[in-house]
């Protein structure tokens, strides 16, 4: 979207926006919540059979969760605290009611978690992935009760974020770890993998259910109860028009579900990106502006070490659009901080006569973005601002 355009939705939505930065300053990032509802619900249109764990580190901001609990998501959390974000929403629950909430709704899919944390979880009997016998033994130890979920090495070529280096035991090992957690008495309840964050190569998932269909197979032929795939996340957003179509994917998947897994096998994923990167604008203003060896650097106040941080986490590329009209250039857009690593793209058209005051727009940028802000230099990240976060009336 060009917002400096002439069409009356865009005049529409540029009045909107300086009416909010008016109101809170900037930087702002407004967090559209009917979007994220939408997100959710497309979802589950096109994977009828999977059970939607949202990803809470895409975007830990509180008031997410709680649309998204209403929503009946379930969700993924890797961390005690990202658990206590969900479980203050269950809080009142009868005992028996919370412990088949956390069981059947709340997967820990960080395969390292620590022993206090492991404590404190075991009264639940979570369910928790691993993918090495020392976390075995340390589950053994401390979280008996969990339900274990191996998490594989897939194929991850040509995902924006890998996985593969630092996740999931290689398959041919697989077989001796499920073995080993139920000869110490614990109970393996699936597999799991993850294709690695923006994938836009389907054949990663295609591999990843073949290899992982083999595990399922060989593990059920010695009678162990396996019942669980899940199947990561990883699914793609349309940042631009080159990314493809969500709904092209979820027909793959769904027919490879049907080929190569039986009924009786449940199938989760955990979508983060897909649920919150395109719920998010970013309002950004100039504070400074420069020509450096003949390019206009125009200097705002959010970086990469605040709102623009999965520039540097999640190779993301940004976007920017400006509310007013110029001949455009190629201008650099930096961050405010006294650090020349602060920059955040220097290849961006934009008009060559926006001004100190002036704003710069940003879209989809839900994702890791305010999750993995920092206060660096004493700059605080961007105010977070919510539209429609009361669901409307059916």
């Amino acid at each position: 979207m060009t917002i400096a355009g002439s069409t009356e939705k865009e005049l529409d939505l540029k009045e909107e926006l300086l009416k909010l930065v008016e109101q809170h300053g900037t930087p702002l990032c407004i967090l559209d919540h009917d979007k994220i509802r939408e997100n959710y619900r497309t979802f589950k249109k096109h994977l009828p059979r999977v059970q939607c764990y949202y990803a809470v580190k895409a975007n830990s901001t509180q008031q997410i969760i709680e649309t998204l609990f209403k929503e009946g998501s379930s969700f993924d959390v890797a961390s005690y605290n990202e658990f206590m974000q969900v479980y203050q929403y269950i809080r009142h629950f009868e005992r028996k009611e919370k412990k088949y909430f956390v069981w059947d709704k709340i997967i820990f899919s960080n395969t390292i978690k620590d022993r206090h944390t492991l404590s404190k979880i075991r009264q639940y009997k979570p369910l928790v992935t691993y993918d090495n016998s020392a976390e075995v033994k340390k589950l053994k130890d401390y979280c008996d009760t969990a339900g274990l979920v191996l998490r594989v090495k897939v194929p991850d070529t040509g995902s924006q974020v890998e996985m593969s280096t630092k996740f999931g035991v290689e398959p041919g090992e697989a077989a001796a770890l499920i073995d080993q957690a139920f000869e110490m008495g614990l109970k393996v309840e699936g597999i799991s993998f993850h294709v690695g964050s923006q994938c836009t190569n389907f054949d990663n998932y295609t591999q990843a259910l073949a290899i992982t269909s083999e595990i399922f197979d060989d593990a059920r032929k010695k009678g162990y109860g396996l019942n669980l795939l899940d199947i990561g996340g990883g699914f793609p957003v349309p940042y631009d028009t080159h990314v493809p179509h969500f709904e092209k994917l979820a027909g793959l998947l769904n027919s490879e579900f049907k080929r190569l897994f039986p009924d009786d096998i449940e199938i989760l994923a955990e979508p983060g990106r897909f649920i919150v990167a395109t719920a998010a604008t970013l309002v950004s203003e100039i504070i400074g502006k420069a020509r450096r060896d003949g390019k206009v650097f125009y200097h705002i106040n959010d970086g990469v070490y605040q709102t623009f941080s999965g520039v540097v986490y999640d190779h993301w590329l940004p976007n920017f659009s400006a509310l007013k009209h110029g001949e455009t250039e190629i201008c650099a857009v930096v961050g405010p901080t006294c650090d020349s690593f602060d920059k955040i793209s220097l290849s961006v058209e934009l008009p060559g006569n926006l001004e100190v005051g002036d704003y710069l727009l940003t879209e989809n940028i839900g994702a890791y973005s305010t999750a993995s802000s920092t206060k660096f230099n004493g700059f605080d990240g961007a105010k977070i601002i919510h539209r429609n976060l009361l669901a409307p009336n059916l």
